[in-house]
């Protein structure tokens, strides 16, 4: 089995892009063998940015996106999304790729399951 989650919202302001986390993060760890990639579109991109600093107490997109990574998900970011918001030159999470329309298409048709957030 593989899923898809796609993130649309940026990383804090709602809780969509912490839900889709921990639902991805979930999934690794109740099903082992299901593939689960994330790909982060509009101001989601911004979850995948670096050295992400948030108040004691208070969830770290950043830090949810490691443990996913180690967990053998896979994150792609849109490249057009990333430049459309000066991000060209911010470092990425370890683990986040800069992807495209091309990939992103591809991850869609091999899914089994899609969700949105």
């Amino acid at each position: 089995m593989e899923s898809l989650i796609i993130i649309n919202d940026a990383p804090y302001g709602s809780e969509k892009a912490y839900n889709a986390l921990r639902l991805g993060n979930q999934l690794l760890k109740e099903h082992p063998d299901t593939r689960v990639n994330i790909f982060l579109l509009a101001d989601a991109v911004t979850c995948g940015l670096s050295n992400q600093k948030t108040p004691d107490g208070y969830y770290n997109i950043g830090r949810m996106l490691k443990i996913f990574i180690r967990k053998g998900g896979k994150v792609k970011s849109c490249g057009t999304c990333l430049d459309a918001r000066g991000m060209f030159e911010l470092a990425l999470e370890d683990g986040v790729e800069r992807s495209n329309r091309t990939e992103f298409a591809q991850w869609t048709i091999d899914a089994d399951k899609v969700l949105t957030f």
